[in-house]
């Protein structure tokens, strides 16, 4: 019985983190997606391409966007969300 608030707040947290997932119209040609909305989609990737196979219009990766910036941002979220940035790594014993 105590796993039944921990699913439920994993799946409220993953409402809340998908509100401003990548194709949901709220970036436009006029008011495209920046660095900050790049590391955030970066760090939603996961949770958006399971919910971009049961609902097309979310995407993984923002069409309208502003270039280079959003593209820097979405990349570094992706490695360091990953673990990906760790630079050293401890062996076990």
């Amino acid at each position: 019985m105590k796993s039944i608030p921990f699913i439920l707040l994993l799946v409220l947290l993953t409402l809340l983190f998908t509100a401003c997932a990548p194709g949901t119209g709220k970036y436009t040609a006029a008011g495209p997606a920046g660095f900050l909305a790049g590391v955030w989609h970066g760090w939603i990737a996961p949770v958006t391409l399971i919910i971009g196979l049961f609902d097309n219009e979310v995407r993984i990766y923002e069409p309208f966007n502003r270039g280079w910036w959003y593209d820097f941002g979405f990349y570094i979220a992706v490695i360091s969300g990953f673990g990906g940035l760790s630079l050293t790594r401890r062996k076990k014993n």
